[in-house]
């Protein structure tokens, strides 16, 4: 189990200290009512009081129902400041004009939203001086179960080094609520949808498989899979601390 005080001090200066080097005002971030995100919304507070999240549905009824009232319950809680837009009508255009012009994927189109997001991010950081905080952790890095330029582009991650067991621990030590640490994982990309259930896997495999190397046959399988071709993905991030 990790000193979760010992952490969180780590954390903040490390937070401080990139806001410092880049001459920063504050700190975006995207509060999609998952364990992550709330996760880094909370050391970003700490860090710097000058912190947005921003919550940005984006077609799914989980991103406007649960995911909204988990996000807006943390933000309460900690008092982060919070902001939506609706991304809907936007990824329609997209989907529209793209169609005109090409036969979309599935995979094309689930991407379009986390994309949307970032740029979303990124056009109010760039307009207010702030610096976009990631929000993936270590297990989900290393199966690459992010999506390029899109929640896997950010200036700073604070929890990209924990694995997903870590988070769910981590946010028990700030009495985080409850709701967003028990439900399954999801990046509410389609309905229904959840991370173990499109991986294939479990999260406690994965972190059970990079914390010790023990793992079945079948998971392992996954894993390696997952892990090798998205090789591309993680070639252009830094890992926590730089």
């Amino acid at each position: 189990m990790l000193d979760f005080k010992k952490e969180t001090e780590k954390r903040v200066n490390y937070i401080r200290r990139i806001l410092n080097e880049a001459h920063a005002s504050g700190i975006i971030y995207g509060n999609s009512g998952g364990k992550d995100s709330a996760l880094v919304g909370i050391l970003c507070k700490l860090a710097c009081d000058n912190t947005v999240g921003i919550t940005m549905p984006c077609e799914s009824q989980r991103n406007f129902g649960e995911d909204m009232t988990d996000g807006m319950e943390v933000a309460r809680q900690f008092n982060i400041e919070t902001r939506n837009v609706d991304l809907t009508q936007a990824k329609q255009f997209y989907v529209s004009e793209l169609s005109a012009v090409t036969q979309l994927k599935d995979s094309a189109v689930s991407n379009l939203a986390p994309r949307l997001r970032m740029i979303t991010l990124y056009a109010i950081g760039a307009s207010e001086n702030r610096l976009v905080a990631g929000t993936g952790n270590r297990s989900e890095r290393y199966m690459g179960y992010f999506t390029k330029w899109g929640d896997g582009a950010f200036d700073f991650n604070p929890i990209a080094d924990l694995l997903a067991s870590d988070i769910f621990d981590y946010l028990r030590y700030f009495d985080a609520p409850e709701n967003i640490i028990k439900k399954a994982p999801s990046a509410g990309l389609f309905e229904g949808q959840t991370d173990e259930k499109e991986m294939g896997v479990t999260y406690a495999a994965i972190d059970k498989y990079i914390s010790t190397g023990e793992v079945t046959d079948e998971d392992l399988a996954v894993i390696q899979r997952y892990h090798k071709i998205s090789h591309h993905k993680r070639a252009h991030q830094k890992m926590y601390p730089d």
